[in-house]
């Protein structure tokens, strides 16, 4: 992945994200897409990092309200430098090797 040069997207299976209109639309970008086996949350980076320390930052909160659950989100979003989604990031090509390695076999 580190030899690639130009914008490498990488989503899951979900219908809009392999839609007809957002292939065509990733093709006139240019982008290359980095294929992603089904039912392998393990390979997602919002899966694997975000969200784990998403729900650290927000065991035990009570949230009343929506505004509140809004809030708390903001908070979550700002005290996270761009380092922390560079770390998420950079997992990925060692759990792609694991993938490789174990024939696709879902990872835990």
């Amino acid at each position: 992945m580190n030899n690639r040069k130009g914008v490498v997207f990488h989503h899951d299976n979900a219908r809009p994200h392999t839609s007809l209109m957002t292939r065509q639309k990733l093709r006139e970008l240019g982008w290359e897409v980095l294929m992603h086996p089904p039912y392998s949350p393990d390979l997602a980076p919002s899966d694997y990092h975000l969200f784990k320390h998403l729900q650290n930052f927000l065991n035990g909160t009570k949230l009343a309200s929506s505004e509140a659950c809004e809030n708390e989100l903001i908070r979550f979003f700002r005290n996270r430098d761009e380092d922390f989604y560079k770390r998420g990031i950079m997992k990925l090509p060692s759990k792609w090797t694991k993938v490789i390695e174990q024939n696709g076999t879902y990872l835990i």
